[in-house]
């Protein structure tokens, strides 16, 4: 039974390895003649990179191959994955669509292409047989111009019904040299009533602490708790919580082993600040939600109880979950039911018979 949330994956992470490379040998795509064996494709997918930048350049690679016409498959084959094997029951899936539009187009032509793209992600996402709450959140980025951040603003307003929020994206090293342009745009953002989330504070290059009074989410912030944890108290009083992805810092040479976690959740816990534990790029991390749970629980990161309020943190601050309360309130339910029925001599009831 599907009863995880997932807040903070990317589309173009998202596929894993072998579904990608089949592709590229179905599509006879270049990048088929380049690794004509799947283990070399898998070891050239997700090895780490030195950076946060030179990680981002994978995901440039996987925009190129998800263009309209393919996305129908990358996310029904996503959908079914995170179904199945991860157990989510709601997804928030975030991409910049701008990337996917024809680059040939103009600059005009492509802002207006993007309308079709998440249209497209959003019917390619439903699919009866494996029934995900999925959501979109657009990126902006941080290599795009101020008038095509701000049309994908326009565009995730105009589409309530797919899209729960937007996100800024991008090498953070580039947000400096636009931090009043970029507060601008989250202003306008939640002046149309939209959720916000940013990639910050994730490396030593994100320290922008004049983004967090216009977040609802902070994406990543591990940097916080480690480097500037005088910020937490207001962080908590905004009721911000912390997309936490563990693998990631380890692809993207931040930290070079888990245990600096162990401070960050302690921190968090201290101070009041909600953590989901996220993915964000699973299939070029060649991970699953589940692996990271437990990942943080065999090296004494976490420990059970601090999971389950992380868990229960996603579903808290999901910007599109419609009910109060997480999908395993059903089972206690049903759970302390059978209990009382027990405990007060009924026997138990066989699956199908009427009581």
């Amino acid at each position: 039974m599907p009863l995880h949330a997932e807040l903070h994956r990317h589309l173009g992470g998202a596929i894993v390895p072998r579904i990608f490379w089949r592709f590229l040998h179905r599509q006879r795509h270049p990048l088929a003649e380049v690794y004509p064996e799947y283990e070399q494709f898998e070891a050239f997918i997700t090895r780490p990179r030195g950076s946060l930048t030179e990680f981002l350049e994978l995901h440039t690679l996987v925009e190129h191959v998800q263009r309209v016409e393919a996305i129908p498959y990358f996310v029904s084959k996503l959908v079914r994955g995170a179904y199945v094997f991860e157990g989510i029951l709601y997804l928030e899936l975030r991409h910049t669509p701008y990337y996917r539009t024809d680059p040939e187009a103009s600059d005009a032509d492509r802002i207006v292409q993007m309308r079709e793209i998440v249209e497209v992600i959003a019917e390619s996402s439903r699919l009866a047989s494996y029934p995900i709450l999925l959501k979109q959140i657009l990126c902006m980025h941080s290599r795009l111009p101020v008038h095509v951040n701000r049309a994908i603003v326009d565009l995730a307003a105009s589409c309530p019904e797919t899209v729960c929020g937007i996100d800024l994206g991008g090498p953070d090293v580039l947000y400096a040299g636009q931090l009043s342009d970029l507060v601008g745009l989250f202003q306008y953002a939640r002046s149309l009533g939209l959720k916000t989330t940013c990639h910050l504070f994730e490396t030593i290059n994100g320290f922008y602490p004049e983004l967090l009074p216009y977040l609802d989410r902070i994406g990543h912030g591990i940097q916080i708790p480690l480097h500037m944890p005088e910020l937490l108290p207001a962080i908590a009083e905004r009721q911000q919580c912390l997309e936490v992805c563990p693998t990631s810092y380890l692809k993207t040479n931040t930290l070079s082993d888990l245990s600096p976690l162990r401070t960050v959740f302690e921190r968090c816990e201290a101070e009041g600040v909600d953590i989901a534990i996220c993915t964000d790029n699973p299939g070029l991390h060649n991970v699953r939600l589940p692996f990271e749970y437990e990942t943080l629980l065999t090296q004494d990161v976490i420990d059970f109880s601090i999971l389950a309020r992380c868990q229960n943190a996603a579903f808290k601050h999901a910007f599109a979950w419609p009910h109060p309360e997480p999908p395993d309130s059903l089972l206690y339910h049903l759970a302390d039911f059978r209990v009382n029925d027990l405990a007060h001599g009924s026997e138990p009831i066989a699956r199908g018979q009427a009581r």
